[in-house]
């Protein structure tokens, strides 16, 4: 694999990952799409989509054992992204559950490694998971996701809490919450928006105001969904398990959403008016 040039967007360690990813929620599961979904994730990163994002949850863990497969003598190409579950949030947990991920994965470290959504233990307990991850070498950054603006607010008061590299939220032309309070706050305070589910789904894609304005760009639904979200500044990680799906998801890269398409995407999908809860699939 050979990645092609592609959007990229900076951590707040100054380092650019692609700003276009890969998610993996629901792949792994069925053993006649297997090939397909590895042919499907080693294609998007010779298209440059190097962001792989994965989870112990998916498929409990079927998901990363398929990544692991696919990525195998390509892990160095790659911004391997995984999280922990918040049962096994504490100190102790989150190391263990880690060391399962990268037993899976088939690798030594995690590029990235997050809590996957806020549960019983306290942040406390997972950050300091993630320093002994840290101090062992087995993740380079720590993360978080499904975390609202109190949430970031309190994790910033604790030693090192600060030091998150990533909120990963729900994020699309129908779920503009995050717009309100949560986005400027991350822009704020340097982190980086990641959006999971940034087509909803393929639920958007029925939406006739958003194949109007595709149809006038000569372009697909689906890649007007991402190249907006790319627009906001906010990485995506939309999932496919399909070659052609991830070479149209590619697309986005090179949309170019004017005025005019901006304009029609707000009147469709208007911007939050208020304050309003983080939204989770």
């Amino acid at each position: 694999m050979s990645a092609e040039s592609a959007g990229t967007i900076a951590l707040p360690s100054g380092e650019e990952i692609a700003a276009l990813g890969q998610g993996t929620w629901y792949l792994g599961e069925d053993p006649a799409r297997r090939e397909q979904e590895i042919t499907a994730l080693r294609l998007g990163v010779d298209l440059g989509m190097t962001v792989v994002d994965t989870a112990e949850m998916y498929g409990d863990g079927a998901a990363e054992e398929l990544v692991g497969e696919a990525l195998r003598g390509h892990r160095e190409e790659v911004f391997l992204v995984s999280k922990v579950l918040p049962g096994h949030a504490d100190r102790k947990g989150t190391v263990a559950a880690c060391e399962g991920s990268l037993r899976r994965l088939r690798t030594e470290r995690l590029d990235l490694y997050l809590l996957h959504w806020r549960g019983r233990w306290s942040l406390e307990e997972t950050l300091a998971g993630f320093t002994d991850l840290m101090e062992a070498e087995k993740i380079r950054y720590w993360g978080v996701s499904n975390l609202d603006v109190a949430d970031m607010a309190e994790l910033t008061t604790l030693p090192g809490g600060d030091a998150a590299a990533v909120d990963q939220v729900l994020y699309n032309l129908s779920r503009r919450g995050i717009e309100w309070d949560l986005l400027p706050w991350c822009r704020e305070a340097g982190v980086t928006a990641m959006a999971y589910s940034p087509i909803e789904q393929g639920r958007l894609l029925k939406v006739e105001a958003l194949g109007a304005v595709a149809r006038a760009l000569g372009a697909t639904p689906a890649q007007v969904a991402l190249a907006w979200v790319l627009a906001q500044g906010v990485a995506a990680i939309p999932r496919s398990g399909s070659p052609g799906h991830v070479r149209e998801n590619r697309g986005a890269l090179d949309l170019h959403l004017p005025t005019e398409a901006l304009d029609a995407l707000d009147e469709a999908f208007p911007p939050p008016s208020g304050p309003t809860p983080l939204e989770m699939l």
